[in-house]
């Protein structure tokens, strides 16, 4: 419940009586509640691609799923994540699942301060139940791509180095990659991490690494639950309808309580005799009581709701 809608007011036939059978009374609509919003959607994949531009995250999608990325051979291609369907079957005719993979937009270093793409990639990485971490092994440094990703990710926020990640080393197909993948896998193997070496390009070691895929990624049940937990559900509990307080305000009464400022917000103090009306209910309520024990005194600002009355001269009664 975001915002709560209020209540309908009720004609003037509602309050006839055999003595007064046409009043003039009437119940006003009570307003709404009122909210600004500001509302952030946190895309949900099973699977998230992530490394540094141009590491080859939207080729790595476009081979796993039947997803077209925009793909080009410069940086920042991704503005926002692509996503995929892997169909698990592939591998495996008796696997049913059927996966989400996003190709998230690439990182740069100083990222988890807002740097580059910043905010804008980071918050979706963290909706994913596992990371594919893609590293460009023909970049003059491959180690230290992946260490500047690590590192974004801790900045960001430290459990996802928890999440179950895989290392992928793309582009071996290049010169580059195929001399480097070796010690990058070593390195990998002394972290603990699992490596798989691949080129997206020309498609090889897809299989292997959707199977492996299939093996970290949990059963067909636990995959059909949301991807992190919805929150712990608060119930609030709403105090009585008749309970108020009377508390000093500047140089006013403030009248706080559920079923006053619904009853002032709903009457028509133009109107004498839903005015009379509502003086009525202040006495069965026992708001007239408490704000003489309060100090009130003739001529006061008696506030409620959204409604400021005065306090009138011949002990207690108000006026709009």
């Amino acid at each position: 419940m975001v915002g709560r809608g209020g209540r309908g007011g009720l004609g003037n036939t509602h309050f006839a009586t055999s003595i007064n059978q046409a009043p003039t009374h009437s119940q006003q609509g009570e307003p709404g509640e009122e909210r600004r919003l500001k509302l952030e959607l946190r895309l949900i994949a099973d699977v998230g691609l992530v490394g540094l531009p141009n590491a080859g995250k939207s080729t790595l999608l476009g081979a796993l799923t039947a997803a077209t990325p925009q793909i080009a051979s410069y940086p920042f291609t991704t503005l926002e994540p692509n996503l995929g369907v892997l169909d698990l079957s592939v591998v495996d005719a008796r696997d049913e699942r059927r996966v989400t993979v996003a190709d998230m937009p690439g990182l740069i270093e100083g990222a988890s301060g807002g740097a580059g793409l910043g905010h804008e990639f980071l918050r979706h990485v963290s909706r994913t139940r596992l990371l594919v971490h893609v590293v460009d092994l023909a970049s003059p440094n491959p180690e230290k791509d992946y260490q500047v990703i690590r590192d974004e990710l801790e900045a960001h926020e430290a459990s996802l180095l928890d999440k179950v990640t895989l290392v992928v080393g793309n582009k071996i197909d290049l010169p580059a990659g195929k001399d480097k993948q070796s010690a990058f896998g070593r390195a990998r193997k002394k972290d603990g991490q699992e490596f798989i070496a691949l080129s997206a390009a020309d498609g090889s070691g897809i299989d292997k690494l959707t199977a492996i895929l299939a093996r970290l990624l949990p059963d067909a049940e636990t995959l059909a639950q949301p991807g992190e937990p919805a929150g712990v559900v608060i119930h609030r509990f709403e105090s009585g309808m008749d309970v108020f307080t009377v508390q000093r305000e500047d140089a006013a009464f403030r009248v706080i309580g559920r079923r006053i400022e619904r009853l002032a917000a709903q009457t028509n103090f133009d109107n004498p005799e839903s005015a009379e009306r509502f003086q009525r209910d202040l006495a069965r309520l026992g708001v007239e009581r408490e704000l003489v024990t309060a100090g009130v005194m003739p001529g006061d600002s008696v506030r409620i709701g959204k409604v400021e009355l005065e306090w009138e001269p011949d002990a207690g009664t108000v006026r709009g």
